[in-house]
């Protein structure tokens, strides 16, 4: 694989909402691909992230696809609120999901891309029949809910037997990383298989954001 083509996918959690407007024009000038939306509704994790007003206001702002990654119950009555407000990609949670066929159909379409996210402990194995409709895998590399958590590294060996399992397919189903990315670990994780990165804190809490994430870009 060209690591060099890799999508880096910034989370807006890890900005600073006080002056939100900023960070997204300072991503709308930098060499990210896309922007990561983390939506938490306090149910399905133990936080509460941004709501439609933000995410509303910073669809009309950026000029980067949104990349938005449901970590709430019933997602599907939200489908075509997303795909309204401009969500070119939207990821749900194969643990929140009990008809998740139905609502990756969906999301095709309302004529979005479809991504399935996977919890540290859910086995990528599962995803084998559902595979051919995916545009993406969201591989949680810690447990989803809060920004800055500490890396799990059997997220290595997750991203590896998923990407066997997409090669084995004849597919290409994109596998996007998120949680504790960083750019000591990001070459490793691209090695593995992976070709889109989210990363927060490792971009956000940085002396010079623009810098990072061209120091990113260049794995």
């Amino acid at each position: 694989m060209d690591n060099r083509s890799f999508i880096l996918s910034p989370s807006l959690l890890a900005a600073d909402f006080l002056h939100l407007q900023r960070d997204v024009d300072m991503l709308n000038q930098s060499l990210t691909d896309w922007i990561h939306l983390d939506v938490m509704d306090g149910v399905f994790v133990p936080n509460i992230s941004i709501g439609f007003p933000v995410m509303e206001q910073v669809a009309k702002q950026t000029v980067k696809p949104l990349d938005a990654h449901l970590m709430i119950v019933e997602p599907q009555k939200f489908i075509t609120r997303f795909r309204d407000m401009g969500v070119q990609l939207l990821t749900v949670h194969y643990e929140a999901c009990t008809h998740l066929h139905r609502t990756v159909m969906q999301i095709k379409e309302a004529g979005m891309k479809a991504g399935v996210a996977l919890n540290p402990h859910t086995p990528v194995e599962l995803l084998r029949d559902i595979l051919p409709e995916l545009d993406l895998v969201l591989i949680m590399s810690v447990n989803p809910g809060f920004s800055g958590q500490k890396f799990i590294p059997q997220a290595f060996d997750r991203v590896q037997r998923l990407r066997q399992l997409i090669d084995s397919q004849g597919l290409s189903t994109l596998i996007e990383v998120d949680g504790g990315i960083d750019l000591n670990n990001a070459p490793e994780m691209l090695k593995a298989g992976a070709n889109a990165l989210v990363a927060g804190n490792a971009i956000f809490k940085t002396e010079n954001p623009l810098e990072t994430i061209k120091a990113f870009k260049k794995f």
